[in-house]
């Protein structure tokens, strides 16, 4: 594979509009706090209003005066919402030029317990891919006609299978396991979103893991000991944000800086086939 030497200095400024999923802490707030100077208009995603409030007054008082931020508030686990969601960025935002989806659920603080979203689903199915792939579907318009446009998907490098005879893990549950295919589902849909459907459209998807365990509250409620700052995972996510080198580079996986290889079954025809048919059956 192809790889990306690291920048060996900070992105140029970006005055584009991005939206931020799980924007109120981890890599979501730092990102929103590095993109804050950079005169971006910000658009903040959180669950939790005073969480939310709390983010955009921090990322305000950063930029000084030179980012706008705006807030949208959403329960990502409810699909409803995730589509009340999309439908108050298209009626508020005049363009959209990137879609970062970092959201996430992780293993969990009790990883055999399984837990199961709004509508029904396993919980880290429904986060970490279905509300991804349906705010992209949702925003493709808006996207579309802000191109050239990104979307960026915060996956990982933990990835595991999807089970196509028990997808929603109903047998022999695990969090992190849960997670570790969410996160893998994530990874092809961004390579069928980046192939033939959306040719031509300006707009780029691309996953990337932006490193390896942060210092994070999922990290930590599962249990795992952090291994590095969350500042670590910025620079390789801001990088897929805004520099101008991948402007046209799409349906790539990024080892923080480096192009490289996702699960075998990322790549597998049928099972991405069978993938998105599941995916359109659930969303409909």
């Amino acid at each position: 594979m192809d790889t990306q030497a690291v920048p060996s200095h900070a992105p140029a400024a970006f005055d584009g509009t991005v939206l931020i999923t799980g924007a109120t802490q981890g890599l979501g707030l730092h990102l929103a706090r590095d993109l804050a100077g950079r005169g971006t208009t910000l658009l903040l995603h959180g669950r939790n209003e005073e969480r939310l409030d709390r983010a955009a007054a921090e990322v305000r008082a950063i930029s000084a005066g030179r980012a706008n931020v705006r807030t949208y508030l959403a329960d990502l686990s409810d699909l409803d919402q995730v589509r009340s969601l999309a439908a108050a960025v298209r009626a508020a935002e005049p363009r959209l030029d990137v879609l970062v989806n970092n959201a996430v659920a992780g293993g969990g603080a009790e990883p055999l317990r399984r837990e199961v979203s709004a509508q029904g689903h396993e919980l880290r199915f429904a986060v970490n891919y279905l509300t991804p792939y349906l705010l992209i579907r949702e925003l493709l318009p808006l996207l579309t006609a802000s191109a050239p446009a990104r979307v960026v998907q915060v996956a990982s490098m933990g990835q595991s299978p999807v089970d196509f005879d028990d997808v929603m893990m109903e047998r022999d549950y695990e969090g992190l396991e849960a997670y570790c295919r969410s996160k893998l589902a994530m990874i092809m849909s961004t390579f069928d979103l980046a192939a033939a459907e959306t040719a031509g459209s300006g707009v780029t998807f691309n996953a990337l893991h932006p490193a390896h365990l942060m210092d994070t509250e999922g990290v930590r409620a599962y249990g795992l000991t952090p291994a590095v700052p969350v500042e670590e995972g910025v620079r390789p996510t801001v990088r897929l944000i805004t520099d101008p080198a991948l402007v046209e580079v799409s349906g790539r996986y990024f080892d923080r800086f480096t192009d490289t290889a996702a699960h075998d079954q990322a790549y597998d025809p049928r099972a991405r086939r069978r993938l998105a048919e599941l995916t359109r059956t659930m969303l409909a």
